[in-house]
């Protein structure tokens, strides 16, 4: 069963938490508590726009009262202004006609130009108001003689009235300025002004206040005052007057006009909420029940999945190389056989190629084990990008590896697929910070052609390989049949070579150098032969790569100092006691820190002095390592040894390192003397190289000399020291001996050229 994922598990985790239930019901709380207060609110507002129509209501038929009452006092001031001679009892019949069509006046007036009460209707119960001074002040004055100058009527306010209780009176004036005869007012009780308002209304529904410039005048109310805040202002659109019209609901109109839907949503939500918490509750009974199998369940598969990945950790380990990534030699070569066998099957080829890294060994020795890994990975990672149904890479072990094509048609495929492998060491290698270019040297063996197993096809691709390198690295080879003799003589060479030290097989020959500016021999150059027991001498070329490739390289290197410093020590009180030797050292001894330690001890054992030695090491040898190979070489050159370049010209010529490193002298190639008389460019290039040297304070040795022509070419130029086979071949230190006594070699090299 798959895991939950992290997310997943925590919401799970969550949901099983004791508080879970009680936060659903909170959450509901609040929603019901939210919904609620937002309806009440709803509801409120609507409430409130309610009391605002019905104050706006009241406040318009208010307006719209006093606008009919004010106009029928005018209508009865412009009958008398018509008629002012119109006798008291006709006014009094009009009047009445008016109070009974009005019946919101309590009396109407008829008032001289003295501002005195001289007729009203009714006279009963207001017998006390007649003769009273409506002019009561002096702000009742100026108002009534602006309405006299005006024409326009005047409205008292609300005042204390004579008759008791509070009122308005509407003052009409009859005609204007010096024609005015009084007014005609028409008194108005408030108490009767508010009922008439609330005439239309639920009785003890509303409270009803007019205030005047912001002062309450007047209040009716039929309920009695509570804290409730909720009212509503309105002005009043009435002439000279500034009147505000406030009405407050009673708590009874106020609750007719809520409805119950926030208190049955609140009741709702609040039971949904009581109900979601109890499943909520049920649930994580279940789930904890689930989690348990779960987690028992989940338990199993991973200690199924621990035994399955172990297992698969198991065969990759068998069948894959730890460092590589690649397939290891043993699964390879399983693959390999089932291989062959379908190949056999389908009448098809099938290829392999043993790949080894060159120079491998010597920059794992010289840069470290650590470097050397890291170089195996990458090129592991550049030639399993390959890798595809038809190709399989693998690591055989230290530099090598194996690459096997199948279903191969034609040799072209073979040759497509190694340029894809030469193309993987193009480019640079970046291990350390640093860029390193590596080459790789390639064995190829086809099936059925040159073996019909695994095996067999295995060592004859690694025959092949070996062929490649002794053809100089960096190529590739083929498996032909009668490379199978030569690599056993080679594998009865290499198992030969590991007795030679030891039964004192190894012998020195000396060819000799012609000091070009004495005419005599003032040194040799040691080089080493190997007296077989059964192939007879061998010359260098035939075992030192093996020697290199096995290792033994260094033991031989020491062994061949040691025999020059005898042979030099042999010398010391005969006529060949000023000879100077030269011996050859390879990259390999360069980089074993006891070197300079071992020559040391071989002068010191002999007694000789270290100006006697001279070492020499090839072009190429200089520039790697240069900081190594430069502490080294500055070692020995501080012991006192020479120290030659030899076969200069051919590998990677570079001023700089003839400025930095304390080098004796340089030898020439042959390469370049060989055809010195007929080629412009090497003369050119040697004359080139000779005033380097001597403007670097260097001698001067040329190698490989073999005409006359050669010779005096040389010694026009200022070439120091030669050697060559016009000279000697290189010869056992017994006929050397005899040569020099005799004279010969002096005399054979110096018979035409004048030395």
């Amino acid at each position: 069963m798959e895991q939950l994922p992290l997310n997943g598990g925590l919401f799970v985790k969550r949901l099983l938490h004791p508080a879970f239930p009680v936060v659903i019901f909170l959450v509901f709380l609040a929603m019901a508590a939210g919904l609620r207060y937002g309806l009440i609110l709803q509801y409120t507002g609507q409430i409130q726009s309610n009391l605002e129509n019905e104050t706006r209501s009241m406040a318009n038929t208010l307006e719209r009262e006093f606008i009919v009452h004010a106009a029928a006092i005018r209508r009865m001031a412009s009958r008398l202004t018509t008629d002012p001679q119109t006798p008291e009892s006709e006014w009094r019949e009009d009047a009445r006609n008016y109070l009974e069509d009005f019946r919101i006046y309590q009396a109407i007036e008829w008032i001289d130009r003295n501002f005195i009460i001289r007729w009203l209707e009714p006279f009963s119960s207001n017998e006390g108001v007649v003769g009273f001074n409506v002019a009561f002040n002096e702000q009742r004055r100026r108002a009534l003689e602006a309405a006299i100058q005006s024409g326009n009527y005047d409205i008292s306010g609300v005042i204390e009235l004579r008759q008791g209780g509070k009122g308005i009176v509407i003052y009409a004036p009859v005609d204007a300025g010096l024609d005015n005869n009084g007014f005609v007012a028409g008194v108005f009780r408030m108490e009767t002004l508010a009922r008439d308002l609330m005439a239309t209304r639920e009785p003890g529904m509303f409270r009803i206040e007019i205030l005047s410039n912001g002062t309450p005048v007047y209040t009716l109310s039929d309920f009695e005052s509570t804290s409730n805040s909720m009212s509503y202002t309105l002005p009043i659109d009435l002439p000279t007057l500034n009147w505000q019209l406030t009405l407050s609901p009673s708590p009874a109109w106020v609750e007719k006009q809520r409805s119950p839907w926030p208190r049955w949503t609140f009741i709702s939500l609040m039971f949904m909420g009581l109900l979601t918490s109890l499943t909520t509750l049920l649930l994580q009974l279940i789930l904890k029940r689930n989690q348990a199998l779960l987690t028992a369940r989940r338990k199993l598969d991973k200690e199924i999945a621990q035994r399955e990945t172990i297992q698969q950790d198991l065969v990759r380990l068998e069948s894959t190389d730890a460092l590589t990534g690649l397939a290891n030699r043993r699964f390879f070569m399983e693959d390999l056989a089932y291989a062959l066998s379908t190949a056999d099957r389908q009448m098809r080829q099938v290829a392999l190629v043993m790949l080894d890294l060159d120079r491998f060994q010597m920059l794992n020795d010289s840069l470290g084990h650590q470097f050397g890994d890291e170089l195996l990975v990458q090129v592991a990672g550049r030639l399993n990008q390959l890798s595809d149904e038809r190709i399989t890479v693998a690591y055989s072990g230290g530099d090598e590896f194996m690459i096997c094509q199948q279903h191969v048609e034609e040799i072209d495929d073979v040759i497509y697929l190694l340029g894809l492998i030469k193309q993987c060491f193009e480019s640079p290698f970046v291990i350390q910070e640093e860029a390193h270019s590596v080459t790789a040297t390639l064995g190829v063996a086809l099936y059925p052609h040159s073996g019909l197993d695994a095996d067999i096809l295995l060592r004859n691709a690694d025959i092949a390989l070996y062929r490649a390198k002794e053809q100089g690295r960096n190529t590739y080879q083929f498996y032909t049949d009668g490379m199978q003799e030569r690599e056993v003589m080679r594998l009865e060479l290499e198992k030969d070579l590991s007795h030679a030290l030891a039964n004192n097989e190894f012998v020195l020959h000396y060819q000799p150098q012609l000091n070009l500016n004495s005419g005599e021999i003032t040194s040799v150059e040691a080089l080493i032969r190997w007296q077989h027991p059964r192939r007879g001498l061998l010359a260098p070329g035939e075992f030192i790569p093996l020697a290199e490739e096995s290792g033994r390289i260094t033991d031989i290197g020491h062994w061949v100092v040691m025999a020059a410093c005898r042979q030099l020590a042999a010398w010391k009180d005969t006529r060949f006691g000023k000879l100077n030797v030269a011996v050859n050292l390879s990259g390999r001894e360069l980089d074993d820190e006891d070197l300079v330690d071992r020559i040391r001890d071989a002068l010191d054992a002999e007694g000789i002095p270290a100006a006697r030695l001279e070492v020499e090491l090839t072009e190429e040898i200089f520039i790697q390592n240069i900081e190594h190979n430069l502490d080294q070489l500055s070692r020995l050159h501080d012991l006192g040894v020479n120290l030659a370049i030899d076969d200069f010209g051919v590998g990677y010529s570079s001023l700089a390192y003839l400025k930095d490193f304390p080098v004796d002298l340089l030898k020439i190639d042959r390469s370049f003397i060989t055809d010195v008389t007929e080629r412009h460019d090497d003369a050119v290039i040697i004359r080139a190289v000779i005033n380097l040297a001597h403007n670097l304070g260097l001698r001067v040795v040329a190698e490989g000399v073999e005409t006359q022509a050669q010779l005096d070419f040389l010694k026009d130029q200022g070439c120091n020291l030669v050697q060559g086979y016009l000279i000697s071949r290189p010869i056992p230190a017994q006929e050397l001996e005899k040569a020099l006594a005799s004279g010969a070699l002096e005399q054979g090299a110096t018979a035409d050229s004048g030395l």
